[in-house]
């Protein structure tokens, strides 16, 4: 079973930038697909970025497409999510995702559904000020 902490969140301004990551303990990422995904209050958890086990293959939420980078070290064992330009709508838990059963999703948004991810990790704050 692997373990995931995020940390990195915090308070940021309209139009700043943070940097988030997924420490991972237990067992190595190096065989997992990894994603985030994000919890804004009275709202349901929804995808928001996953990299493949190679770091090729990255996929973002429109929402998010051309702010946010995914990213992963497997020499760290740890996933990262650069996020530019923050807007209240950012504002956010968020959390980091193993899959421990990647594959391609050519043509499908399958990777989206919090189902195919079987490790979470508690999750960090993002706050973000207008």
């Amino acid at each position: 079973q692997v373990q995931l902490v995020e940390s990195g969140g915090g308070l940021a301004q309209a139009g700043g930038s943070l940097r988030l990551s997924c420490a991972a303990s237990g067992r190595t990422l190096s065989t997992y697909a990894m994603a985030w995904f994000r919890q804004a209050p009275e709202k349901e958890r929804e995808f928001v970025a996953r990299i493949s086990v190679t770091g090729v293959k990255l996929y973002y939420a429109d929402s998010v497409k051309g702010r946010f980078t995914i990213s992963r070290d497997n020499a760290k064992n740890t996933v990262y999510l650069q996020m530019n330009s923050l807007n209240s709508e950012d504002t956010a838990l968020y959390y980091c995702a193993a899959d421990d059963r990647p594959r391609n999703y050519i043509g499908s948004t399958e990777y989206t559904r919090r189902s195919v991810y079987a490790y979470w990790g508690q999750g960090t704050q993002v706050t973000v000020s207008s």
